[in-house]
C-alpha cells in the first residue's frame, strides 16, 4: 500500500473528512514518526509495532564488482520491530 493509496482509503473510511484533511493527517503522522526517529526517540504503536533507530558501526567492506576493499562509514539505520498482535494476525492467529 502506498501513502495516497492509505489516504483514499482513510477518506473511504471516514466520508464526513476532506481529502485534503486526511492527506494533512496522514502527512504530519509520517513526519513526527520522522522527526522523533530522527532525534533518536523510540516510536511505538500499541499491537502495529516500534520503530527505533540502531547505530551500524564503521567497517571495512568490498566492492563486489573489483574485490576492493572499501571503507564505510558509520550510520544510523531505521529499525522496525513488529508487535504481538501483528505477528499473530499475520500467522493466523485471532485478535
Amino acid at each position: 500500500m502506498t501513502k495516497s493509496e492509505l489516504i483514499m482509503r482513510i477518506g473511504e473510511l471516514n466520508p464526513h473528512l476532506f481529502h485534503r484533511d486526511v492527506e494533512r493527517i496522514v502527512t504530519t503522522i509520517f513526519d513526527e514518526i520522522s522527526a522523533a526517529l530522527a532525534r533518536g526517540d523510540r516510536v511505538e504503536l500499541r499491537g502495529f509495532g516500534a520503530f527505533s533507530v540502531k547505530q551500524r558501526d564503521a567497517r571495512l567492506g568490498r566492492n563486489p564488482r573489483t574485490g576492493d576493499s572499501v571503507s564505510v562509514a558509520s550510520k544510523v539505520i531505521p529499525f522496525f520491530k513488529t508487535g504481538k498482535q501483528l505477528r499473530e494476525r499475520l500467522n493466523g492467529g485471532e485478535v
